[in-house]
């Protein structure tokens, strides 16, 4: 007859096998190893009924990792809960040495069963496939640059390195198309790089022209379009965020996204000692490097407003009130800044040079026009 209590299921999940053990639910006895199993749907189906056959209810659990969300998607899919919990978060004792699949899925059972496990988020089908796209194309910009960082360094040995702006431009591929190497083998080498680098190129067009071609379809586009009001965010920063990060709307505040993509300082005090550091780099780096390279790129448009859309056709919905109204809103500056500028204003009427208007010292790349309401 099957209990009512839960069953807590710990799974290691492996490219041929899955480590199962499982810890009965409002009891403090240690979890049972059950062993290992196949990967096909019927093992996992035996599986199912043999679980089955102690309680109704289960609750599954295993390790993110290479194997991916398939394994979630079927067991959310015949209705149970199934948690897919970080790996670097785990909870392990510093001392313990020894590692094993079967110690592993029994920890996950008991730590599963305490609920000492940190859940992660799993994208939708259609998100996960706009996210490898995104990668597709961000793995291609580094071969491109990994090939043009190999050919360069292949002409600097030879001492034919480029006098100007290695940039790649019309003016640069034609002194590359003067360059002969006067050993054959060195010719070839030559001529099979500047084809490595077109043939990147290429590939980089196609999958940049790919993805904008499928991105005005995604459930998620609207939040993509509303991001590119923010100055210095463009089109492929702004997909690239939002495909890393999915649904803005599971952080609770501005500060849980920037520890999430691991921009916050890092610490480390004790007593009355505080002292903080360099940034966590933790979590999603993709995301980190993308908002990193927007708030570079916001820095250098202080005359102009750099926006690839309007602020009045922002869609407003697809963030929270206290998100949206920080984006229509201006932006204070802090008191600081407010401080010194008011110091300079005063130094410079004081002075006999000429006089500036308070104006003069504001920082056009901080004020925000408020967003008109959409029809």
């Amino acid at each position: 007859m099957a209990q009512s209590t839960p069953l807590f299921v710990g799974l290691d999940v492996h490219k041929d096998s899955i480590a199962v053990a499982h810890a009965q639910g409002q009891s403090a006895d240690p979890p049972v190893f059950v062993g290992a199993i196949g990967t096909r749907q019927a093992d996992l189906d035996k599986l199912i009924r043999r679980l089955q056959a102690k309680t109704a209810t289960l609750v599954f659990a295993y390790e993110a990792g290479p194997c991916g969300y398939t394994l979630y998607r079927d067991l959310t899919g015949q209705g149970f809960a199934c948690h897919v919990v970080a790996p670097s978060l785990i909870p392990k004792k510093p001392g313990d040495k020894v590692k094993t699949d079967r110690r592993d899925a029994v920890e996950l059972a008991r730590l599963l069963r305490s609920g000492d496990l940190t859940r992660v988020y799993v994208p939708t089908v259609e998100d996960e496939a706009i996210r490898d796209l995104c990668r597709a194309r961000d793995a291609a910009r580094l071969t491109l640059k990994n090939a043009k960082r190999r050919l360069k360094a292949f002409l600097l040995r030879l001492g034919l390195h480029y006098v100007g702006r290695a940039d790649w431009n019309d003016a640069h591929r034609r002194d590359l198309a003067k360059v002969v190497c006067p050993p054959p083998a060195q010719q070839i080498v030559f001529q099979e790089s500047v084809r490595t680098v077109d043939e990147q190129v290429d590939r980089l067009a196609r999958l940049e022209a790919e993805l904008r071609e499928l991105a005005p379809a995604w459930r998620l586009y609207p939040v993509v379009q509303a991001l590119q009001a923010l100055r210095g965010v463009q089109w492929l920063v702004a997909i690239t965020v939002v495909a890393e990060l999915g649904d803005l709307t599971r952080f609770d505040s501005p500060r849980q996204l920037a520890a999430f993509v691991g921009l916050i300082p890092s610490e480390y005090s004790s007593g009355p000692a505080r002292r903080q550091g360099g940034i966590t780099k933790a979590g999603n780096g993709r995301a980190r490097r993308a908002l990193i390279e927007g708030a570079r790129l916001r820095m250098k448009c202080t005359r102009h407003r750099c926006h690839a859309v309007p602020l009045s056709t922002v869609p407003m919905a697809c963030f929270k009130p206290s998100c949206a109204s920080e984006i229509t809103t201006r932006t204070p500056l802090s008191p600081r800044f407010t401080r010194l500028r008011r110091k300079a204003v005063q130094k410079l009427r004081s002075s006999d040079g000429p006089t500036s208007s308070p104006s003069t010292w504001r920082s056009p790349s901080l004020v925000i026009p408020t967003a008109t309401t959409v029809a």
